[in-house]
């Protein structure tokens, strides 16, 4: 492993060793640490607004912000970059609305509903939406789903790639992100949704 992916995961295990609470909140403690690691794509707010983003903050790490403090060499970039994916999350709000109206509809009452919000701007990204959150592989987006959204995990019986069967539920719905197949069967870009994702 290169010297700068070993100073990543020393970085990121020191940070989670700060963390707090069950399982659910180790998860959002990981999605508030990736922006700052240069992982995924989310902005380093996580696309919420401030005071919501300062409460998951104080949720994860109690009185330890510091702790998320950007490297100061790395600070510009990580910046610069954040700066455009909330631009991009700006451009695309009606989207992510819609995809956090879905993920609201199945969220167990006990998560906060900043997650749905942190999903859906996840899946503004070009990439699997595991990566786009910053997660080092799909399983952990799943054990995810199991506790946060345990019946839309359900719906998802064929392990349908996350982000297209969002975007399936709200074709569904009768949103405007129509499918053309007839069926995912027939459709030629199956292994597009239910391929493996490396």
């Amino acid at each position: 492993m290169a010297l700068a992916a070993l100073q990543i995961v020393d970085r990121f295990e020191r940070l989670m060793a700060v963390a707090a609470g069950g399982e659910t909140d180790r998860h959002l403690a990981h999605l508030c640490i990736g922006p700052r690691l240069g992982l995924g794509c989310l902005p380093l707010n996580l696309g919420l607004k401030p005071s919501a983003f300062a409460q998951l903050i104080e949720r994860c790490f109690p009185g330890g912000e510091v702790h998320l403090a950007l490297e100061a060499h790395e600070a510009p970039l990580l910046e610069t970059r954040s700066a455009m994916r909330d631009e991009l999350s700006i451009l695309r709000d009606d989207e992510r609305q819609e995809l956090v109206a879905l993920l609201e509809d199945f969220r167990v009452p006990s998560v906060p509903r900043e997650l749905s919000l942190i999903i859906a701007t996840g899946c503004l990204g070009g990439d699997h939406l595991w990566r786009d959150l910053g997660f080092p592989h799909r399983g952990t987006l799943s054990e995810l789903m199991e506790r946060a959204y345990p019946d839309l995990k359900a719906l998802n019986n064929r392990d349908m790639k996350w982000k297209r069967f969002f975007y399936k539920q709200l074709c569904e719905r009768g949103g405007g992100y129509v499918c053309r197949a007839p069926s995912c069967d027939q459709c030629t870009a199956y292994h597009d949704c239910f391929g493996p994702e490396e």
